[in-house]
C-alpha cells in the first residue's frame, strides 16, 4: 500500500483530504505543523503533500529542502492559498512534482496523487520479489543475490503463473491450459514433473501440493 504524508495545518481540510485518500486505497499520515513534518522526514513515504504556508515558522519550502537532503526522488505536491507564478517556479526549482491552489477539490488532489503514483512507481511493476528471489518480467529471468537462476521457458512460465496467482489453488488441468496453452494435448502428469524441477531449482518457492486436486503457491 502506498503511504501519503499530508502536511496541512487546517484540521478540517486535513481530515477531509485524508478521508478521500483513504477511500482511494492509500495509507495516510496526517501532520499539522512544519515541526511535525521535519521530525517525520526519514520515514518511508510514497508521496508528500505539503502546504506552503503553515502555522509555525517552518514553511513547505523548508520541509522540501530537508526532504531532498535524504531523498531526491520521492514525489512532492505543494498546496497553497496563493496562486502566484513565483511560488510555482520556486516549488519546481526546489524539486516539487506538482502544485495545486486552494481552494481545491479533494477529488482533484486524489487524481493528481494517482497520476504521480502511476508515473513514478508503475515502472517497478516489471519486477516482483518472492522470498529471496527477484522475478524480472521484462527480461524473463529469476535472480537470487543478483545471480540468474537457469530456468527453461516452461519453468519460468510456471513460476510467473504462480507468482501472479499467489494463494490461489489450481488443478493440473488449469495449470496445463495457462502454462502450456489451450492447444496442448497430453498427460497432465507433465505438470508434476515441471513442478518437481522448479522446486529443485527454487527450493524456497513454496508450491503446496493439494492432494487429489492440484497445487497452490503460498
Amino acid at each position: 500500500m502506498y503511504k501519503i504524508c499530508l502536511v496541512e495545518d487546517e484540521m478540517n481540510l486535513n481530515n477531509i483530504v485524508k478521508a478521500y485518500l483513504e477511500n482511494s486505497g492509500y495509507e495516510v499520515k496526517s501532520l499539522y505543523s512544519g515541526r511535525e513534518a521535519m521530525n517525520y522526514i526519514g520515514n518511508e513515504v510514497s508521496v508528500w503533500i505539503l502546504d506552503i504556508m503553515l502555522g509555525d515558522d517552518i514553511s513547505g519550502y523548508d520541509i522540501i529542502k530537508k526532504i531532498r537532503e535524504t531523498d531526491e526522488s520521492v514525489p512532492v505536491i505543494f498546496t497553497s492559498a496563493r496562486d502566484q507564478e513565483l511560488d510555482k517556479i520556486l516549488g519546481l526549482e526546489l524539486g516539487s512534482d506538482d502544485y495545486i491552489t486552494k481552494p481545491y477539490s479533494p477529488k482533484e488532489l486524489v487524481l493528481r496523487v494517482n497520476n504521480i503514483i502511476k508515473r513514478v512507481y508503475t515502472k517497478n511493476t516489471s519486477k516482483t520479489i518472492y522470498e529471496t528471489y527477484e522475478i524480472d518480467k521484462e527480461r524473463r529471468i529469476v535472480l537470487e543475490d543478483n545471480k540468474e537462476i537457469s530456468l527453461t521457458t516452461l519453468e519460468y512460465d510456471l513460476v510467473l503463473f504462480f507468482i501472479e496467482n499467489k494463494n490461489k489453488s489450481f488443478s493440473r488441468d488449469e495449470i496445463l491450459k495457462n502454462v502450456w496453452g489451450t492447444d496442448y494435448f497430453g498427460n497432465d502428469r507433465v505438470v508434476d514433473d515441471l513442478i518437481r524441477r522448479v522446486r529443485k531449482k527454487l527450493p524456497k518457492f513454496n508450491i503446496n501440493t493439494l492432494y487429489g486436486f492440484g497445487y497452490r503457491l503460498s
